[in-house]
């Protein structure tokens, strides 16, 4: 009997345990920020460029203006409004620790939105980011606080929704509060990576390994290696019912029975929300539109609360032994796949070598050409680079360098770098007040400012390419859609950014002399009519003053009917 009644106790304590951990946060304390019915088109912690997916991205039916309710109780802490990003955000602060984040919206509620419209006028300036005080806007669970829509850095109509520790504002997987998607879908694996990492995953890179799949099991044949350290990574994604690639949630590395490496995304910071650039294979994922996911930590990776310490994944060979290794792979909801085969080594290669430019994790270097400085700190890299570095000519018109190549725009870079660029004849003070430095990273370049240092330009940047030392003479420009003086009967003014090197970098609308709150929309400026510009008031004129990256200013005059 005495048997019998602790063993029913332990039987409790085992269950109570699993419920504790299972409900370690407030399971349906919130509800659905839609009201229609929850369906993702991304996951948390989902592969992006350059970041983890750090919220779940809400179907909106392709539409545009649905309610966005308030998930509890709480009260607005704080709005953004941004070009890119969240493009216009609420965040509302709850009694129970958490604060949950709204974003890509297209209007606050009435209040809210009459009180941010009056600070833009005020400040005259159109970003923003305010914080509120509890009193000033409180909401009621269900309450509509917004309209959804698809501004900032959206593609697409859809609600961004985040929750987020009060106080450390680490970003939390919604999935583990209890919200009803319905989910019986394993994640999906379609490829099995190893790599040798006795010098670095970049050299030689990836050896792909054929996946077959019976079921939720998938199997490989005996995977010869040529490394006695080597690491493994994982092509797969994770489906709920309604169809869209997510991202993975929980996956386990095996070794013939014993753990050796596991990530679990339940929680990130934007700190450090770069590091998906070390979980990743960066190169596969830029140039060839993978997302494979390492089965392994990077020499240069301090993400925290991603992997187990002391736990970096490498598998270490001292045998020519068959092995068995097994990857486990978890959704929130514990639909579950593996992938089992077996690992051997083969006869040993030659270790790749390091050279007098390689730059290893953790290590602060500089680099140097006959006219450049490439000064990366100590963590810059996840792993070791053997930095390729060199210039060539550049006959591009107002180039006044050659061009840098800085190793490749496939390795990525965890810190801003410094980079110093000397002309390739003597410049003028004005000559270098016009000065830039354009970054050329394949998909897309970025352009700064110099500063100088002597006959140095100097500027800061986060990824690699081809970089090269600009003059910049050209006006930054806006174009309209009208007639001049003609009478607008539409909603909004819609006006055209163009520069032709590097960005607008400041724009201003002043309505027959006064500030007009214009919209940023990509490249685009809108302003929608408001009582700044009610029908029936004649000729308007609208001067709009635009500065690029380089410093041009440019003053432009428009008229119209209203």
């Amino acid at each position: 009997m005495k048997i019998y009644y602790y063993l029913m106790l332990f039987v409790c304590f085992i269950n109570t345990s699993i419920v504790q951990a299972q409900t370690s946060y407030p399971q349906n304390y919130f509800r659905n920020p839609l009201n229609i019915p929850m369906q993702l088109a991304a996951n948390f912690g989902a592969v992006r460029t350059n970041h983890f997916h750090m919220g779940l991205d809400l179907r909106t039916n392709s539409q545009e203006n649905l309610p966005v309710l308030a998930a509890a109780d709480g009260y607005v802490s704080r709005i953004k409004v941004e070009r890119y990003g969240f493009g216009n955000a609420v965040y509302i602060t709850h009694p129970n620790g958490y604060t949950t984040v709204y974003a890509h919206l297209n209007k606050y509620f009435s209040k809210l939105d009459e009180y941010v419209k009056e600070k833009q006028y005020k400040d005259e300036k159109w970003e923003q980011d305010i914080t509120f005080q509890p009193g000033q806007f409180p909401v009621e669970k269900g309450q509509q606080i917004a309209l959804s829509g698809n501004t900032g850095g959206s593609a697409g109509p859809h609600l961004h929704f985040e929750i987020r520790d009060t106080k450390t504002e680490e970003c939390l997987n919604p999935l583990l509060f209890g919200f009803a998607i319905p989910d019986n879908i394993a994640p999906i694996i379609s490829g099995l990576y190893w790599y040798d990492r006795r010098f670095s995953t970049y050299e030689p890179g990836a050896n792909g390994v054929d996946v077959k799949k019976a079921g939720n099991v998938y199997t490989s044949n005996l995977v010869q290696v040529n490394s006695p350290e080597i690491s493994f990574a994982i092509k797969a994604v994770d489906k709920a019912n309604q169809g869209f690639n997510l991202g993975i949630y929980n996956a386990e590395l095996l070794m013939d029975g014993k753990l050796i490496y596991s990530f679990k995304i339940d929680k990130i910071h934007y700190d450090d929300t770069r590091y998906i650039n070390g979980c990743i294979d960066y190169t596969k994922f830029i140039r060839d539109k993978m997302g494979i996911q390492h089965l392994s930590d990077l020499p240069g990776m301090k993400m925290q609360n991603y992997s187990p310490p002391n736990s970096t994944g490498i598998v270490k060979l001292q045998d020519e032994n068959v092995h068995t290794i097994e990857i486990v792979l978890k959704d929130v909801k514990g639909n579950t796949s593996r992938l089992t085969t077996k690992l051997q080594l083969n006869k040993t290669s030659d270790k790749i070598s390091s050279t007098a430019k390689t730059i290893m994790a953790n290590e602060a270097k500089t680099i140097t050409t006959e006219n450049a400085e490439i000064a990366f700190s100590k963590n810059a890299m996840y792993d070791a680079v053997n930095f390729n570095a060199y210039e060539k000519p550049d006959a591009y018109q107002n180039t006044v360098s050659n061009s840098i190549i800085l190793q490749s725009p496939y390795i990525p870079v965890q810190d801003e770098y410094i980079l110093r660029i000397k002309a390739n004849r003597k410049l003028t003070n004005t000559e270098k007040d016009k000065a830039v430095i354009l970054l050329d990273y394949g998909s897309d370049n970025t352009v700064v400012k110099v500063k100088w240092s002597g006959d140095w330009a100097e500027g800061k940047f986060n990824r690699l390419g081809t970089a090269k030392l600009l003059m910049d003479n050209n006006l930054p420009s806006v174009s309209s859609g009208w007639t001049e003086g003609a009478l607008v009967n539409n909603s909004s003014l819609l006006l055209k950014g163009t520069s032709k090197i590097g960005d607008i970098v400041s724009f201003r609308a002043e309505l027959d002399g006064k500030w007009l709150r214009f919209a940023r929309v990509k490249d685009n400026f809108v302003y929608t009519f408001d009582e700044r510009c009610p029908k029936g008031t004649g000729s308007h004129t609208l001067k709009v003053t635009t500065v690029n990256t380089a410093g041009n200013t440019n003053t432009q005059t428009f008229t119209f009917q209203r």
